[in-house]
């Protein structure tokens, strides 16, 4: 080991290793503010579109202030992400995706409510369109629809 002219040494302490703390991700969710959509933070498990939606939904059981929300009543269950398939023999597009957002509950879901569900989920790019799905027990599916944030503003 000595022969490329370094002498060996003993180890030596040269501080802490560097690193770095991550704090859990932070992002906004869309609640209501003087009858309007306003954005509000949000502190989220990941930085998905589905712990978004889990935090939107939440807030409706927890004290908001100032801030409200057209949620209450409803359940968030789960997401599906789609990419349109490209079909034989078609000219490849730039791919879309819409994002389908499963909810149960009772009563009538607002335009403000679906507002606050498409906006907040379009706050990843890559979902061109948001289609709502009410999942109701013992009886079949109802679509509330499909839609576009700038649509429901």
């Amino acid at each position: 080991m000595a022969a490329c002219g370094i002498s060996p040494t003993d180890v030596q302490d040269r501080g802490n290793v560097p690193t770095v703390r991550i704090p859990p991700p932070s992002k906004t969710i869309y609640l209501i503010r003087d009858g309007k959509l306003a954005l509000e933070p949000a502190d989220v498990e990941n930085d998905t579109v589905g712990s978004l939606l889990g935090a939107l939904f939440a807030a409706s059981e927890q004290p908001l202030g100032e801030r409200d929300t057209a949620l209450r009543g409803f359940t968030y269950l789960g997401i599906k992400d789609s990419l349109n398939p490209v079909q034989r023999d078609e000219i490849q597009l730039p791919r879309t995706s819409t994002l389908t957002v499963y909810i149960r509950g009772d009563g009538t879901l607002t335009k403000l409510g679906k507002a606050q569900i498409v906006c907040t989920a379009q706050q990843d790019a890559a979902f061109e369109l948001v289609k709502i799905v009410r999942e109701n027990v013992h009886r079949p599916s109802k679509p509330e629809g499909r839609y576009t944030c700038g649509e429901l503003k």
